[in-house]
């Protein structure tokens, strides 16, 4: 493993007891797509990822897990968020209104503000969202 290139970091959530929650998730296989804000993009300057496209999954301790693959980009409005994409993040939602309630309050948070520059930031159904699917490739 020592030649590989290096890989971009995959960052799910902020370190802590939910990044360790959903990297179990990915690497249990529950867990096979994301969700982001376009805003978050865009506030870092950075380009979606192509289809492809590896990067490495780092826990809480920001170790490199596993690698992933991205095999599905897609950007929409929040309000049209499907099912499956939500019983996809691996996260035990049942209903997409359980899913968009989580992801309200992970976005609303001040973390989350604090990293978009926008204290007031809040979400609605246009609110475009980056749906992406991955698989792993390799455990680390």
């Amino acid at each position: 493993m020592e030649n590989r290139e290096p890989l971009k970091p995959c960052l799910l959530a902020f370190p802590g007891p939910l990044r360790d929650q959903l990297v179990n998730a990915v690497l249990s296989g529950e867990k096979v797509s994301t969700t982001g804000l376009l805003a978050e993009y865009e506030a870092e300057r950075e380009e979606l990822p192509p289809v492809g496209e590896r990067s490495a999954l780092i826990d809480s301790n920001g170790r490199e897990i596993a690698v992933l693959e991205v095999v599905e980009v897609r950007v929409l409005r929040l309000g049209d968020v499907d099912l499956q994409h939500a019983l996809d993040e691996g996260e035990g939602y049942a209903t997409v209104a359980e899913w968009r309630a989580g992801h309200e309050r992970f976005w609303h948070s001040e973390e989350m503000r604090v990293a978009l520059g926008n204290t007031e930031f809040t979400v609605d159904d246009e609110t475009k969202v980056v749906a992406e699917r991955f698989r792993v490739v390799e455990r680390l």
